[in-house]
């Protein structure tokens, strides 16, 4: 007896034909139903992709500790420097110079670089911008008035090197660049006396608002509070470029961008202390921009540095055939051990591994940002080549400058595990917000914290 459920007749014997024609059908593509688009939801995902690349920029400061290891790197290296040469100060970049004040005054006209030890050629002149110079390095290094302290940084550099444009070498010129950098960054929010004494007033503001909750509603008038050494500052800075502009001293695009400098910094202090909601907000935004376009400049300037220098090692005959280490091995002024120069350079295996493994390192680095644990092999190696150069070459300043601009690509986990065993040395407790989480923007000198109990604003000077 047949199954009722199986088809019979003709039907039956068309079945498998006609499945056989649905599997040929689909086989072939030939199927009408609708395919969904390979891009449907691309136009979504690039545009969230984009806001939130927008959000990221403009809402916070990127790479907080990258930047103060930085900056105390290149502080470091300066102030060492100046103190170093100050018995030699004067035949460096003062009156006793071979290069005289007349080539001097003669070579700027013509380039229109910076420099205030052309304005005259007074010995005491020369002294003060000295002083300042070394006073400036100290107070980056410590992180106190760091936006002015920045700013006194880089015309101390920038005075003292185009003084005497032939004193200097490859880790002279990385200080040169990283000094007009650091102005555009926000590199006192970490380490830094500015970030103790804000951390200190928001407590403080914090313990009142929790003992008198009526007097949270009085803080806001205060938050700014009077800061006369840090408005005197500016005001002496300020009387110096009117003084400096009246006597014809800098050049059209010098006092175009000092002159802007000054009246953006009235503008925000302007803004701080009168208009402290949305006027405030807007410029913490350019800010934070201004910031991050900084730090991506420093990073793309030390890629070009290690790119530039392994090509143009490609194309030299020692570096080719392995032996160029061992020249500068032989040579009196890199020789500060000869001992252990005339011992490596007599390890040809040894020289020719250091000599291509510099090549390589240099010519690969670039490329290996885009895996971090590569990036971070590499890192190591040149810094640990960098300082083997301050010791065998005896280049202690060029090494050291070398090492704050590879500083840059430190992980953020490694710079806040250094951060707090250098404070366990001196015995420093770290700030609360530097145990809690990394700051943006905003934590340097917030209107308000998380909570949203409004804290005094720091007598400091933070960008």
């Amino acid at each position: 007896m047949s199954d009722p459920r199986t088809p019979a007749g003709p039907a039956a014997a068309d079945a498998p034909a006609t499945g056989g024609s649905h599997a040929a059908a689909d086989a072939l593509g030939k199927d009408d139903g609708p395919v969904p688009s390979p891009f449907a939801g691309l136009g979504a995902a690039v545009d969230r992709a984009i806001a939130q690349g927008l959000a990221k920029v403009t809402g916070s400061a990127l790479g907080p500790y990258q930047v103060a290891i930085v900056r105390i790197g290149f502080a470091l290296t300066w102030l060492l420097f100046l103190l170093r040469e100050f018995p030699h100060r004067s035949e460096l970049y003062g009156p006793d110079s071979p290069w005289s004040f007349d080539l001097a005054k003669r070579l700027i006209t013509g380039n229109h670089a910076f420099t205030a030890l052309i304005w005259s050629d007074s010995r005491g002149w020369f002294e003060l911008v000295y002083a300042v110079a070394i006073v400036s390095s100290a107070m980056l290094l410590v992180g106190w008035r760091t936006r002015t302290a920045s700013v006194l940084f880089m015309i101390g550099v920038l005075s003292l090197q185009n003084r005497s444009v032939f004193m200097g070498d490859g880790g002279d010129n990385v200080v040169h660049l990283m000094a007009i950098y650091l102005v555009f960054t926000r590199c006192g929010q970490v380490w830094s006396v500015d970030r103790r004494l804000a951390d200190r007033a928001a407590a403080k503001a914090g313990a009142r608002a929790a003992a008198d909750p009526e007097i949270s509603a009085d803080l806001a008038p205060a938050r700014t509070g009077s800061d006369p050494l840090g408005v005197g500052l500016w005001v002496l800075l300020a009387a110096g470029l009117v003084l400096a502009t009246s006597m014809g001293k800098l050049s059209t695009e010098w006092k175009v961008a000092l002159w802007a400098g000054l009246l953006l910094q009235a503008l925000w202090w302007a803004v701080r202390r009168y208009a402290p909601g949305e006027p405030r907000s807007v410029l913490d935004i350019m800010a934070n921009v201004i910031h991050n376009g900084a730090m991506l400049v420093i990073v793309v300037e030390v890629c070009l540095i290690y790119s530039t220098a392994g090509w143009y090692k490609i194309q030299g005959s020692r570096w080719e055939d392995g032996t160029a280490l061992y020249y500068p091995l032989h040579l009196d002024d890199f020789t500060p051990w000869p001992s252990l120069s005339h011992a490596l350079a007599g390890n040809s295996l040894m020289v020719m591994l250091i000599t291509y493994g510099t090549v390589i390192v240099q010519v690969a680095f670039p490329f290996t940002l885009f895996n971090r644990k590569v990036k971070n092999v590499l890192l190591g190696a040149m810094m640990l080549e960098h300082a083997s150069i301050a010791i065998v070459l005896g280049l202690p300043i060029f090494s050291l400058a070398m090492i704050a601009a590879d500083s840059v690509f430190l992980p953020t986990n490694f710079l806040r595990w250094l951060g707090q065993q250098v404070a366990r040395l001196l015995h420093l407790s770290p700030g609360p917000r530097e145990t809690a989480e990394i700051p943006g923007s905003r934590q340097a000198g917030d209107d308000a914290p998380a909570g949203g109990t409004p804290t005094a604003e720091p007598v400091t000077d933070l960008a």
